[in-house]
Parts: structure tokens; sequence; C-alpha cells
């Protein structure tokens, strides 16, 4: 049951041409879209557990959590961080709620374009950001819904933060390089990886099917120097 995942199919044999043109658009022009109350409610839940916890504790956010596997896990990997674990499916993270929830981590279901919004509209920065295995919408008609291409992508460099992204798909990856790189003023790298220890429930499924997997790295928080070489 866990080495039968298929290999992502597209006839996309590269990184998408339009990429770095539909990035500049939407540097240019900020997301608009109405906000939600359901996801304002879903910050506010949240927030009330960072308090409850450590009001001073490093937040991080786990986009796509699911089941909420990797919120845990990365919860253990920082017990001095708070770990905001964001789904936009109710039923995935109702299946995540039979899990232990340490006091240092809360899982929500909101819709991640609104919640990364009104994190920045708060000005909260956040110490880690993980986007990991996310929908790779394979089409090549489906980049404005690859996060890189999403209106709301620009975003990320207000919450700054060490930003990682994995995916069984190397394109993908190459595109978010790409993009965090224009972001971030920083090279950014795709690059191979393996794991004895997946973090996910997908990472495990891709990993017992022999898929090879991707990720990529920045820290906003330490920009390049003026003028540095």
């Amino acid at each position: 049951m866990d080495a039968n995942s298929r290999v992502i199919d597209s006839a996309q044999d590269g990184p998408h041409p339009d990429l770095p043109a539909l990035l500049q658009r939407h540097l240019a022009h900020p997301f608009r879209k109405p906000l939600l109350e359901y996801n304002r409610a879903a910050l506010a839940q949240a927030l009330v557990a960072h308090r409850a916890f450590d009001p001073q504790a490093p937040l991080i956010v786990d986009a796509g959590c699911g089941v909420g596997w990797s919120t845990l896990r990365i919860a253990a990997d920082f017990p001095d961080h708070f770990v905001i674990g964001v789904d936009q499916s109710s039923d995935r993270i109702a299946r995540g709620k039979p899990l232990p929830i340490p006091k240092n981590a809360v899982l929500v279901r909101a819709d991640l374009v609104d919640f990364w919004r009104l994190l920045a509209g708060q000005g909260i920065r956040l110490a880690r950001h993980y986007n990991l295995y996310p929908n790779p919408w394979p089409k090549i008609g489906h980049l404005a819904r690859r996060w890189h291409g999403h209106a709301v992508f620009p975003v990320w460099r207000q919450l700054g933060g060490v930003v990682e992204c994995r995916s069984n798909w190397s394109i993908y990856i190459q595109e978010m390089a790409y993009g965090l790189s224009i972001l971030s003023a920083q090279p950014v790298q795709a690059e191979p990886f393996t794991t004895d220890d997946p973090l996910t429930p997908f990472e495990k499924k891709y990993r017992a099917s022999g898929h090879a997997l991707w990720r990529c790295q920045v820290d906003f928080n330490h920009p390049p120097e003026v003028g540095a070489a």
C-alpha cells in the first residue's frame, strides 16, 4: 500500500517559460481578493493557542499539513517554537485529531491564500515556513495554480523565515527555487535529497515507491549583504 504511488506525468519537460513574466506581474500588482471570515477565525484560533503556549515563541507554519503528521514532527524538532499546521480540508484535519497534539502546536482549517495574507497583514514574521509536497498541478496550463505561480506568492517575502519546499517532481522544485531566488535576491538551488525518516505521509509513500525527492530552501532572515560579491 505504501509503494504504489504513480510518477507525476506532465507534458512539461522543464521550468515553465511563462513563470518569469507571471511572477513579475504578481510582484507589480498586489493580490486583492477579499478575505473570508472563516480564515480570520482560523488565525485567531491559532494565535490564542500560541499565546497560551508562549507569546514570545517563534512561529512556524506548516502549509498544507494534511493530517498533521508533519506538524507534530516539526513541533518535536523545535520544542521552543510554536507550529501552526494549516490545511484547507476539514476531513484531513479531523483525521489528524486522534494524534496527540503537543502544547507547542495547533491544527487549523483555512485557505492558505487568505491565511498567509492575514499573517502578513498583522506584521507577523515566521521563523520557519514549510511547504511539503504541495499539489504539483502538472498540466502546462496549471502554472498559476502552483504556489510560485499564484498571485499570493509574493506574500512569502513579507512572512520571512527559513522557507523549505519539497516535492517528488523536480520541475516544481526548479520553478520554486527560481521564484524564491527572485523574492529573496539570493541564489536558491533545487537539490535532490534522501531521507530514512520521512516527514510526511506523502514523503513516506513516494520514498517507498522509489521516487526521487527534491527540495529547495532559502533563509529570508539573512539576506545578502549590500555590495557582497
